[in-house]
């Protein structure tokens, strides 16, 4: 997922509309790539302290080749102001597929259909770097295949129950096993399993608002994760009660989670 418009952007004009022409407004938004300027005036969220995107921009410009995990649209990437001499990105969803080609073909990079539970198509050894930024999970062991003795797996992972308060109006309390996933220490040890050395990991609970149900909808038709086979007119009982909840109250307030890892290959 990516970040919504950050949280110091001015407050939203669309509470008092009606309903029905939010959602309808909401349904009929495009969903493809991780461009988020939708939410603007819509919805906010605190972005993470550490700064992903240029953090990554100066990675990219150090090293030779890099690989880029579950790119969207090729949106991050893209903010990079120096790409790799060898600089490919994998994407699982085709729509997705076919924008980050558009977006990033013209800048060298290539972009390759994989679904993400698929072994990476690449050979042993071949970049110097992957990157990731809220990649659906992982594959440490694919990671480590790929990556060149000393290279770096660099990334921002959703961390454990991110966004939870919205899913669980959706689809009641969750198990704490299900609460628990994408633990930040569950993902050092499966870095570690897999022969990686952690360097540095750094986790944060962000606030999210959500100022007009039309933003609510549009989130879970994009994040379609949050609440898998989510339509507007299969959960519309849910969505009108949190309509009249913020027409009342004010803007409906989550937590997302997120992680900064990064690892390294050894040597040897």
């Amino acid at each position: 997922m990516a970040a919504m418009t950050s949280a110091d952007h001015p407050r939203p004009t669309h509470t008092g509309r009606p309903y029905e022409e939010l959602v309808a407004e909401a349904v009929a938004a495009p969903t493809d790539g991780w461009d988020f300027s939708w939410f603007d005036g819509r919805a906010t969220e605190q972005r993470p302290t550490w700064g992903y995107a240029r953090l990554l921009g100066e990675r990219l410009g150090r090293v030779h080749s890099a690989l880029d995990l579950d790119t969207g649209g090729g949106e991050v990437l893209n903010l990079a102001p120096k790409l790799p001499p060898l600089m490919a990105a994998t994407e699982g969803w085709p729509p997705n597929v076919a924008k980050a080609t558009r977006l990033l073909g013209p800048r060298g990079v290539v972009v390759v259909a994989s679904a993400s539970d698929a072994p990476l198509p690449f050979a042993d050894d071949a970049f110097d770097l992957v990157t990731a930024r809220h990649p659906v999970k992982a594959p440490f062991p694919e990671i480590a295949r790929v990556l060149r003795p000393g290279g770096t797996y660099f990334a921002q992972h959703v961390g454990p129950s991110s966004v939870f308060e919205l899913v669980e109006h959706f689809v009641g309390p969750q198990p704490q096993e299900v609460r628990n996933g994408r633990d930040p220490q569950i993902e050092r040890a499966e870095a570690e399993a897999a022969g990686l050395e952690i360097v540095d990991l750094r986790a944060e609970r962000l606030r999210i608002e959500f100022y007009d149900i039309g933003a609510v909808v549009h989130f879970l038709r994009k994040v379609v994760w949050m609440v898998p086979g989510f339509t507007a007119e299969a959960y519309e009982p849910q969505l009108r009660a949190l309509h009249e909840r913020m027409e009342k109250e004010g803007p409906f307030v989550a937590h997302s989670t997120r992680h900064l890892i990064e690892a390294r290959k050894p040597l040897t």
